[in-house]
């Protein structure tokens, strides 16, 4: 079997599900612009490392939120308050003013809590867990030797890796930074509304 058309096609697929737009892409635009471009490549890196659980996690073959549907709905519950919380959080401090880039508060925003901010928007996204038990099951050969799988992984990873990461650099440009700045109190208010109604919506889905 020619396994490399098989990654192929699997990195394929993986790359048309990151041109959707979603609370992964509102999290890393909105610490890239806010904060700065480490702070956003940071979050680029923990949605990467997200990538990488799932990816494992399916590669093993543990089917866990098709075994157990309580974990799937935990999943689901957590990432909605998850980013109920994050726009929650957006919302009172929009008219805060923006941390100048390299400022201390920029930089406590910008290390641990960007790349846990990364991790869990993608972690606790329930359309990250069915894409990864979907592109595995489907795409990936059961009998697919080791190596293939562990590559799997690795490519999804290093592909969310350079997607993300790129995505926190264009958004980080001094143009938009300064167009934020002005406009900070306005964006930061939609940003939140629209997080706090993703979060109620994915709760509230079925």
């Amino acid at each position: 079997m020619d396994y490399l058309g098989v990654l192929g096609g699997i990195a394929g697929v993986f790359l048309l599900a990151c041109l959707s737009p979603g609370p992964v892409w509102v999290v890393i635009t909105s610490t890239s612009i806010a904060v700065s471009r480490k702070a956003g490549v940071l979050a680029g890196l923990g949605v990467a490392g997200a990538t990488m659980t799932w990816a494992t996690v399916a590669m093993l073959g543990l089917g866990l939120l098709t075994q157990f549907t309580w974990l799937a709905m935990a999943i689901k519950l957590a990432g909605a308050a998850y980013l109920v919380w994050i726009g929650c959080q957006m919302i009172a401090g929009a008219r805060r003013p923006a941390p100048a880039p390299g400022s201390l508060s920029g930089a406590m925003h910008g290390g641990w809590t960007a790349l846990r901010r990364g991790y869990l928007s993608s972690i606790t996204n329930p359309k990250a867990a069915a894409f990864f038990g979907s592109i595995f099951v489907v795409m990936l050969p059961a009998d697919a030797p080791g190596w293939v799988h562990a590559a799997a992984v690795i490519l999804l990873a290093t592909l969310s890796a350079f997607w993300h990461c790129g995505l926190a650099v264009v958004f980080s440009i001094a143009p938009i930074q300064a167009g934020y700045r002005r406009a900070k109190a306005g964006i930061d208010s939609v940003i939140g509304v629209v997080l706090v109604g993703l979060g109620i919506r994915l709760a509230v889905s079925r």
